[in-house]
């Protein structure tokens, strides 16, 4: 059973290029999104949970295919986040 705990995160910078303003924001809330359910559902990978703060990290690059819906992106992005995390779990980095 997972014990609530709260958790603070910053995105300093997130870079969409070639994406219509309007679309930036909606990418923006579909990450916020999927990234809490992701968290809600699966909790935080491994040791990031013991690490405390955490002063930088890649979430990689995400390539999409032209057209896909700003949900979509944003939920994407919001899994290489996660997978970002988890990496940094496996490699025991804080």
């Amino acid at each position: 059973m997972r014990t609530g705990h709260a958790v603070e995160l910053h995105i300093e910078e997130l870079i969409l290029q070639g994406f219509v303003p309007a679309e930036r924001a909606r990418i923006g809330e579909a990450l916020e999104r999927e990234l809490a359910r992701l968290l809600a559902e699966e909790g935080l990978p491994g040791t990031v949970s013991r690490a405390g703060e955490i002063s930088h990290m890649n979430g990689g690059t995400v390539t999409v295919l032209p057209g896909g819906k700003a949900e979509a992106v944003g939920a994407k992005v919001a899994r290489a986040v996660y997978e970002g995390m988890s990496q940094l779990s496996r490699r025991g980095q804080s």
